[in-house]
């Protein structure tokens, strides 16, 4: 077995209005914990695998909240510092019928934005650690999330720990500052053995667009991606067909340099909560990766935990190995 998964990043609130409310239609707000590192920490918790989680998170009734949670989906909280500050936030109108969902983001300036690289314990967090996991969404917050994202990639570097990297972009946080995306992410992919990452994310890291369609597309896309980063091994993705915001169709993909697998498109209804399913469809990967599982295992597995993720309510997918094992898109009867 490897080394514990080490996740870095900002552990969130989200704040929701109830049901399919927006937030002018609504007087009180559900709170859940989350965040996309934090996601995976707690997917692979839960799967049984050791994971720790590094970041920083105020000394107040929020930020206890928040370390909480994490700790009761089994994650390791002893590398999560605390320090002054305010929680960073992100509220969510979950979409109905032809209407998206929706995401504001509250987090400029949080305590985790702000913090000093040097405050954070990456180094003993990635001591005997088999895999550290980041995302695009840490460089995002701005110059400092830019500086704390290169000092977890240069402490796992150090320590002779292999990187994933899930490319999250998010637009509305990178338009907020003069930021170079293009740059920062390829340097940071430039590091990796993982990307969790589809066609249109190695389109923006490398300046140039993609011929065809379908797998053809995303197999010119991976074969330019492993010819411009070197140290790279496993590119993972998804294709989502979203017909209505509570039916989409979701495939996946696993590519290395030897080998690759595409899963057949399964319909995905009813959905309960969109949010996290990325997040879960990484860990899936991660899951088979750890265990040794080739790329047909990989790319089955993200699909499964993506699938069932969309069934929980929150950010986090708490589902057990058995669970997971016993995934069959065309069966929904209780299992007694």
């Amino acid at each position: 077995m490897a080394g514990p998964v080490v996740c870095f990043g900002e552990l969130l609130l989200r704040l929701s209005p109830p049901g399919a409310r927006l937030v002018a239609q609504s007087d009180t707000l559900d709170m859940a914990v989350g965040g996309a590192e934090a996601n995976v920490a707690a997917a692979l918790a839960s799967l049984g695998h050791d994971t720790r989680f590094v970041g920083l998170v105020p000394d107040s009734p929020l930020g206890d909240k928040a370390r909480a949670a994490l700790a009761a989906a089994g994650v390791d909280t002893r590398f999560l510092a605390r320090g002054p500050g305010r929680m960073g936030l992100y509220f969510l109108e979950a979409g109905a019928g032809l209407r998206p969902s929706a995401i504001t983001y509250d987090r400029a300036g949080s305590a985790f934005a702000l913090a000093a690289p040097e405050s954070l314990p990456l180094a003993p967090a990635l001591d005997h650690a088999g895999l550290l996991h980041i995302s695009g969404i840490t460089p995002a917050l701005g110059p400092n999330g830019v500086a704390l994202t290169r000092a977890a990639v240069s402490a796992a570097a150090d320590a002779g720990v292999p990187v994933c990297f899930d490319g999250n972009y998010r637009a509305q946080l990178w338009e907020s500052w003069d930021s170079d995306p293009r740059g920062v992410l390829s340097e940071l992919v430039g590091a990796a053995t993982i990307l969790i990452g589809n066609h249109r994310d190695i389109s923006l890291l490398l300046g140039k667009a993609f011929s065809g369609d379908g797998a053809e597309r995303r197999r010119e896309a991976v074969d330019a991606a492993f010819a411009a980063f070197p140290s790279l091994q496993v590119v993972a993705s998804t294709a989502r067909h979203l017909v209505t915001a509570d039916h989409h169709r979701i495939a996946t993909r696993v590519d290395t340099r030897a080998a690759r697998h595409q899963t057949d498109e399964i319909d995905v209804t009813g959905i309960v909560d969109r949010i996290g399913t990325g997040d879960a469809f990484a860990a899936g990967v991660l899951h088979q990766w750890l265990e040794g599982g080739d790329v047909q295992a990989m790319a089955e597995a993200g699909l499964a935990l993506a699938a069932l993720k969309h069934s929980l309510p929150g950010d986090m997918t708490l589902i057990r190995k058995a669970e997971l094992d016993a995934f069959s898109p065309h069966t929904g009867d209780v299992r007694r």
